[in-house]
């Protein structure tokens, strides 16, 4: 058993990057991994711009009243350029004229037919400058960055249409265990419906990779090394929850070990998750995860995630808050790195849900996240600030 320190460094030294460069259209590159730096065809703004509704004028003239010479809408250049005395109408967005060196806003001045009067002045001048945000050939979005909704729009403002992304890893789900029986089907007195591979599956999906369910194998190595054999072109990483452990039955790692790969860890010091299994092979990465459902969640939210990014390039954190501690927190044993599901109180403090252990995975869609106890602490006091990990 080792820590899951060296676990995670291990696992991260043996990651090697997917070279596999395509092209994706903007719309659908949400959660996508650029392959490339992206630099600025333009400047952003492209112009000195209005930032308000108002009237722009010389910041000198805004203690008499001016003469209004046109209107100027966003979209439009201007006509004529600002002398003294003078103001133009503009929107937001519009094109700053000539000699404007303000513009006040619309609130803070009364206007007569074709004249206006500055009622209130302001320190702000209320333009946005040209380049002032971004330069022509600047830097804007860095290789191994993930795309959300501000980088599309970034993408969006210099001009990428198709955007050059690392191809998706592809994880293969298999469960294995006699016991297992589809969710449409009602087990019987020994049976249990198959609920890790459809967790994984929505969890691989909205990490932003691609999951292949690749069914129910039964507790016979044969079966086991069967499913491999043929999906591993098809697969980056296989992911096989259930049979890891010291059983009878537990027959995952030797098969692994048949099938070529080589097991770099096989118990990890953390709860839950002890037996979790890592290896790699001429035909990619394996994962043998615990047959629990909170374990299998668990490791791929702090394990498998992370290396998955670290395929693309991208270096992977959680979504992280700091939050106190609502009520005492206490465990029997505290050898283990122990991860606990919480969620927040009406008075934003954190607190620990009801939870019966590793096959409670009901006990996490009531939770904001969950807390990790390192070793050796076995009680953690009330109004303590721990670090939450959003789910």
């Amino acid at each position: 058993m080792i820590p899951f320190e060296k676990a995670y460094r291990i696992m991260m030294e043996t990651a090697e990057p997917v070279k596999n460069i395509e092209k994706v259209p903007l719309i659908d590159s949400g959660g996508r991994v650029l392959a490339g730096d992206i630099r600025s065809d333009v400047d952003m703004p492209p112009f000195n711009k209005s930032a308000m509704d108002g009237f722009a004028c010389r910041l000198e003239d805004t203690g008499s009243t001016l003469e209004i010479i046109e209107t100027i809408p966003a979209g439009r250049e201007p006509d004529k350029k600002i002398g003294p005395g003078q103001c133009s109408r503009i929107m937001t967005g519009a094109v700053v004229p000539e000699g404007a060196d303000t513009v006040v806003m619309v609130e803070h001045t009364e206007v007569r037919g074709e004249r206006v009067t500055v009622t209130r002045k302001s320190g702000k001048g209320n333009i946005c400058y040209r380049a002032e945000d971004v330069a022509a050939g600047d830097l804007v979005l860095k290789k191994g960055t993930v795309i959300n909704a501000p980088e599309a729009a970034v993408l969006a403002a210099v001009g990428v249409s198709a955007v050059p992304v690392i191809r998706k890893p592809v994880l293969g789900i298999i469960a294995t265990g006699s016991e297992l029986v589809e969710p449409e089907s009602r087990p019987g007195r020994a049976g249990i419906r198959n609920s890790n591979s459809y967790q994984l599956c929505v969890q691989i999906g909205q990490a932003g990779f691609e999951p292949r369910y690749l069914g129910i194998a039964e507790d016979r190595p044969e079966a086991i090394a069967e499913t491999i054999e043929k999906n591993r072109d098809e697969v980056d990483i296989f992911l096989l929850s259930g049979g890891v452990s010291m059983g009878e039955y537990d027959f995952v790692p030797g098969v692994l070990r048949e099938k070529g790969y080589q097991l770099l860890f096989e118990k990890i010091a953390i709860k839950p998750g002890k037996p979790t299994v890592y290896g790699k092979g001429e035909y990619g990465y394996v994962f043998g995860l615990p047959g629990n459902p909170v374990s299998t969640f668990i490791i791929f939210e702090i394990l498998v995630k992370p290396f998955c990014f670290s395929l693309m390039g991208h270096y992977y954190q959680p979504r992280k808050v700091k939050a106190t501690l609502a009520g005492d927190l206490k465990r029997r044993k505290s050898v283990r790195l122990s991860h606990i599901p919480v969620r927040f109180n009406e008075d934003g403090k954190v607190e620990r849900v009801d939870y019966h252990g590793s096959a409670h995975i009901h006990a996490y869609t009531v939770a904001d996240g969950f807390i990790a106890i390192p070793v050796g602490t076995d009680r953690v006091e009330a109004g303590s600030i721990l670090e939450v990990i959003l789910i």
